[in-house]
């Protein structure tokens, strides 16, 4: 099926417009008339690219919403739904209630085409830089079994769920980069305005100057000789290490090289088991079919390594050997993990078992947050005492020899 974005005119006379997925034109037309509509333009949705919604699609992709705004939207949607209020009604207050310019705008298309006649799913679909496979999977399962309310709140929970832990995470690195900054910052500004003054003084003595001294004047040189040449050597290098992440092989090296690195290493893997077991609940929980439920797992686990290796698994339980065998015999899915998948798929009590999972990984998440935070302390301290140790060695040795000549 392909998406047909429509104009026609209603039994009122009214200019209407949507869009809808359909087989062909003339299935389009079948449907217009069939609601009491006249149509007057029918367009495929890759000939509709100078619309509202492919421009609105592009804005999102850079500017994007935050999940506080998603999370707030998803709440107003919940609670008004449980109030019974219908659905057109609930989007015309919604738009007015969002301050979010481009989430805003979002609704208001929703709304536009719940209006003419999209189901929910189709209208929300539209914006995927705004709604995950995985809101989308859940929102077409809460409308397909009418519990939708209770999807709703199992949305609102992940959501809650991720940004919390990368919250935390960004929390347990955020003095570390600032204390990084700000030894190099120092580093430089030593290096480029105090070692020249001092070096240029050694000189007129005739002192035989030191390794460390040596070294911090060699490192001046690079800066001040070379500089037009090292910045855009180090600018290129960035832009095309950030160039390269963002494609798949980059991405896979990274989060592979991610992964094993000390003290991080453990962390993000805990994260991805986290998120692996809550969202898998919450889907099994909804009434998501399995293999979709692991197709859109493979996509948000969040390590493209982690995602490769559930890949595997996903093709094999696709061929009937069930879900804790493959995962038994996947790198990075911990004993614990596999053994509680296990349990679960013999008691058929496997949403419950996968919980218990999240919630284990949640408190695992904190504890080894609050590790790194810990370690990253006097990891830091050594490395300011390298920086200031090495500065001390530049310019206080040459000047200890200094006195021993003046002596």
């Amino acid at each position: 099926m392909a998406s047909f974005s429509y104009q026609a005119i209603d039994e009122s006379g009214a200019n209407v417009s949507g869009s809808v997925e359909a087989d062909s034109v003339e299935s389009v037309e079948s449907f217009l008339l069939s609601k009491g509509y006249i149509p007057s333009g029918i367009t495929p949705a890759s000939a509709a690219k100078a619309s509202g919604i492919s421009l609105l699609d592009k804005i999102n992709a850079r500017i994007g919403i935050s999940s506080k705004d998603l999370i707030l939207f998803s709440k107003q949607f919940r609670s008004m739904m449980h109030a019974g209020i219908p659905i057109i009604r609930i989007f015309e207050v919604l738009e007015n209630q969002t301050e979010h310019k481009t989430l805003k705008k979002v609704v208001s298309t929703i709304g536009e085409d719940i209006r003419t006649g999209a189901t929910l799913y189709d209208a929300m679909k539209q914006h995927p830089t705004i709604f995950t496979p995985l809101y989308l999977s859940m929102v077409s399962a809460g409308e397909a079994s009418g519990t939708i309310i209770n999807v709703l709140d199992r949305l609102i929970k992940i959501i809650e769920h991720e940004a919390k832990v990368k919250s935390d995470i960004k929390s347990a690195l955020q003095y570390p980069i600032i204390v990084l900054i700000a030894l190099g910052l120092a580093f430089f500004i030593l290096l480029t305005f105090v070692i020249p003054k001092f070096a240029s003084m050694f000189a007129k003595v005739g002192l035989e100057l030191p390794i460390p001294t040596k070294i911090a004047l060699f490192l001046y040189a690079i800066i001040a000789d070379y500089w037009s040449i090292a910045i855009p050597v180090v600018f290129g290098l960035i832009i095309g290490l950030r160039w390269w992440f963002s494609t798949v092989k980059g991405r896979y090296v990274l989060d592979a090289f991610l992964l094993k690195l000390p003290l991080f290493g453990p962390l993000f893997q805990k994260a991805a088991m986290s998120r692996f077991a809550s969202i898998f609940s919450i889907l099994h929980a909804s009434g998501v079919p399995v293999m979709q439920s692991l197709d859109i797992l493979s996509g948000t686990i969040g390590n493209s390594a982690i995602s490769r290796e559930f890949e595997i698994v996903r093709e094999k339980i696709r061929e009937g050997q069930g879900i804790a065998g493959p995962l038994k015999k996947a790198k990075y899915f911990p004993p614990m993990v596999v053994d509680m998948v296990a349990i679960g798929e013999e008691s058929g009590n496997i949403e419950d078992m996968l919980h218990q999972v999240s919630v284990h990984y949640d408190d695992e998440v904190s504890y080894a947050v609050k590790g790194l935070s810990d370690a990253l302390g006097p990891i830091l301290v050594v490395g300011l005492a390298a920086v200031v140790g090495f500065f001390a060695l530049a310019i206080f040795l040459p000047m200890w020899d200094m006195t021993k000549m003046v002596k």
